[in-house]
């Protein structure tokens, strides 16, 4: 029987998988992103900001 001269791995069951190597195919256990628990005072300015940039032109396009 001959085969390919690409190393695979058959046990992977998916093409794209089957041509990962075994360490990245193993992978570790993800690491979740750390949320800031409060909403701060820059947070609030820059939602008036883009809020306040929005209405203005929208009201320049209405008008």
């Amino acid at each position: 029987m001959r085969r390919a001269l690409v190393v695979t791995d058959e046990a992977a069951r998916h093409p794209f998988l089957m041509s990962l190597p075994p360490h990245v195919r193993k992978g570790t256990a993800p690491v979740e992103a750390r949320r800031p628990s409060r909403i701060t005072r820059q947070d609030v300015k820059d939602f008036l900001v883009a809020y306040c940039a929005c209405f203005v032109c929208v009201s320049a396009f209405i008008s």
